[in-house]
């Protein structure tokens, strides 16, 4: 005797228990494939975070310059830029480097205490980035009070040697990595 209205079929019978050893291969295989589906979303979710952190070309491409310093005349103040920042390439006078020589006895007493040698690799050449140490403005080159850099946004004066003389500036106008290639190629990074 049936419970079911006449012309449906009742198959509840012919169903197989939750344990028995047909159904098990059914479970595996769900099982594998939900874990499969879950890994392959890890797996894309840490892919696009990773890809997503990741530098761009062009910051990869910025990280080292080389400047050709052929055309730099005596006494001039060329800019550059590397990663984003500008970069002081000063070809100075020998008036230049004797008054940033002659301030190295006044370095024990200065703020941030550095000699022009180790701030120049050749004396003739001072390579440092353009950004004051107090909150990231750009000096002005061949102003302020010692000739060198003046930032105008708080008053920061700079000597021949970027030491920091003046003003609200904690430290001296920061050496960046660089290499001379040959006497006319600097690379900067």
């Amino acid at each position: 005797t049936s419970t079911n209205p006449a012309g449906y079929y009742d198959f509840h019978d012919s169903r197989l228990p939750i344990g028995h050893a047909d159904r098990r291969p059914f479970l595996y295989f769900m099982s594998a494939a939900t874990g499969f589906v879950g890994l392959s979303l890890v797996r894309a979710f840490c892919c696009k975070a990773i890809y997503f952190l990741w530098p761009a070309r062009d910051v990869f491409a910025a990280d080292v310059v080389e400047i050709d310093i052929r055309n730099v005349r005596l006494g001039e103040n060329f800019v550059a830029k590397w990663r984003g920042k500008p970069i002081f390439v000063r070809r100075r006078t020998e008036e230049m480097i004797a008054r940033a020589r002659k301030d190295d006895v006044l370095a024990p007493s200065m703020r941030h205490p550095e000699i022009d040698a180790v701030r120049c690799q050749k004396p003739e050449w001072l390579i440092m980035l353009g950004v004051c140490t107090h909150l990231g403005c750009v000096p002005y080159a061949d102003q302020g009070l010692w000739g060198g850099y003046f930032c105008p946004c708080h008053g920061s004066h700079y000597d021949h040697s970027g030491r920091i003389r003046m003003g609200p500036a904690p430290t001296n106008l920061e050496i960046p990595p660089y290499q001379f290639l040959d006497d006319n190629t600097i690379k900067i990074g």
